[in-house]
């Protein structure tokens, strides 16, 4: 087991000024399948602490918007294109909130996981039901043509979640990005292209 302190993407993330080494798992995503323009609006749900949100922030640069949304405590940023929103991603008119508030976006991304019980099915479930609720979002808050990225763990739930995701999307991946845990379940869906209702 890799304790923090000799984990090098944690001592790289404190020394560059990131909230978490989940950020590295972001800009390897980026790297390849580029996410993110300048200028764009960003849904970052499940922000807490708020590496993914950095990420984003310096990717769109201080024209766009990265919407930080989580129930838990999320520390002010720095970086003045980051809003932080404290709400529970399963609050019901959540969609409704961010339209009103914010109108749609070109991304919505997705770092949410339960906390471990070591438990792997009850696991796995928990962490299905989170990237369902992202998804389910995701097809009310996107432009035609924007992007989706979460985390899903591998499981028995994970083929069925895919094919849901690719009616909705032209282009969906998965990818497991260098700096996740080895012995970590999880991986990313990167979905690119949405297809609106009207199409």
């Amino acid at each position: 087991m890799i304790t923090l302190s000799a984990d090098p993407y944690a001592k790289k993330a404190r020394a560059s000024g990131f909230r978490s080494r989940a950020a590295y798992k972001l800009f390897e995503i980026n790297d390849k399948f580029v996410i993110f323009k300048k200028g764009q609006q960003i849904i970052d749900l499940g922000a807490s602490p708020g590496g993914w949100s950095q990420v984003a922030s310096r990717k769109i640069g201080s024209n766009g918007l990265v919407i930080a949304i989580d129930k838990a405590y999320i520390q002010e940023f720095k970086e003045k294109n980051i809003v932080i929103e404290f709400q529970d991603i399963f609050k019901k008119d959540l969609d409704t909130f961010l339209l009103e508030n914010y109108g749609k976006s070109d991304a919505l991304i997705s770092d949410c996981a339960p906390n471990i019980s070591g438990n792997y099915d009850q696991d796995h479930s928990i962490q299905s039901m989170l990237a369902q609720r992202a998804f389910e979002l995701s097809q009310c808050v996107l432009y035609m043509g924007g992007s989706f990225v979460c985390k899903i763990f591998q499981g028995s739930e994970t083929q069925e979640f895919v094919k849901s995701v690719k009616e909705r999307f032209r282009t969906v991946k998965l990818f497991k990005p260098k700096s996740s845990r080895k012995q970590s379940s999880e991986i990313y869906l990167i979905a690119r292209d949405f297809i609106s209702d009207s199409e």
